[in-house]
């Protein structure tokens, strides 16, 4: 017989809890929020889990998190594959870990449905210094997409994704609103600032002058100040695009296509579309 309930009445961590205990293979169905997720067990341990575009153990943190919706385990039915190899408690103790730090989270993140833009910032306000995570969600944001939706882009767990976001808003350089709420600005959703695109081409060119080293400091530059330009001419990541096109191709002439490789590994995770 399936075990079934609301996710409401019980937390998804005692349900595992008191499937595991009794040993039991087979798979928990979840739904909340328009999206379904599944986690099989074998034995009673956690063996695979899906939601979304996340596999593994972070998609059993992302359900762990979920407070609405509902749950059905269907025993004897087994996983193709094994993507979870810590144990059900290490597991839970990470998803309480990730619960206690989204309840800070959420003083800022009232719901994965708000969407990013970006603040107006003064030309040459100040230098902005992010982590490669960081850029990864700056450059999706066009004042249009939704938690949700950076997700997706991103290809990071909504957790991360807010994690990032709550740092963005405390600095001050992006707000949420609502999906009913106007743009603050009229037109075509804003795209990264110029001042956050020129500290891009920094960051770029810093990969590229680690690659090549001296021996191609002078087309680095070359190119750094090409794009720079075109930043400030208003043609936005476009420039920083043409950029790494420019210097991908410049390396793998001045130091090979394995170099080459290895500068675009490095910058790609930062200017995807």
């Amino acid at each position: 017989m399936a075990l079934q309930g609301s996710l409401q009445d019980l937390a998804l961590p005692d349900v595992i809890q008191l499937v595991s205990v009794s040993g039991k293979t087979g798979v928990f169905n979840l739904s909340g929020d328009g999206i379904e997720g599944k986690i099989y067990l074998k034995e009673g341990q956690i063996v695979d889990a899906l939601v979304a575009n996340l596999r593994g153990e972070y998609a059993v943190y992302e359900m762990a998190m979920w407070r609405k919706g509902q749950f059905i385990f269907t025993p004897g039915v087994d996983s193709e594959k094994v993507t979870v190899t810590k144990s059900n408690t290490s597991l839970m103790m990470e998803a309480a870990r990730r619960l206690d730090e989204w309840r800070v989270l959420q003083r800022k993140i009232s719901s994965l449905d708000a969407v990013a833009y970006f603040l107006p910032r003064d030309p040459g306000h100040d230098q902005i210094t992010l982590s490669p995570q960081e850029w990864q969600v700056v450059t999706k944001i066009d004042g249009a997409r939704s938690i949700r939706q950076l997700e997706d882009a991103t290809g990071l767990p909504a957790f991360d994704v807010c994690k990032v976001l709550y740092g963005l808003v405390t600095s001050g350089l992006i707000a949420l609103r609502g999906t009913d709420d106007k743009p603050a600005t009229q037109g075509k959703p804003a795209g990264p600032s110029v001042t956050t695109l020129l500290a891009l081409a920094e960051n770029v060119r810093k990969v590229a002058d680690d690659i090549v080293g001296l021996a191609g400091s002078i087309t680095v530059e070359k190119q750094y100040r090409f794009a720079r330009a075109e930043v400030e001419a208003g043609k936005g990541m476009a420039a920083v695009q043409k950029m790494v096109d420019n210097l991908a191709r410049a390396i793998s002439l001045l130091e090979g296509g394995d170099k080459a490789g290895e500068f675009l590994r490095r910058v790609t995770p930062l200017v995807q579309g």
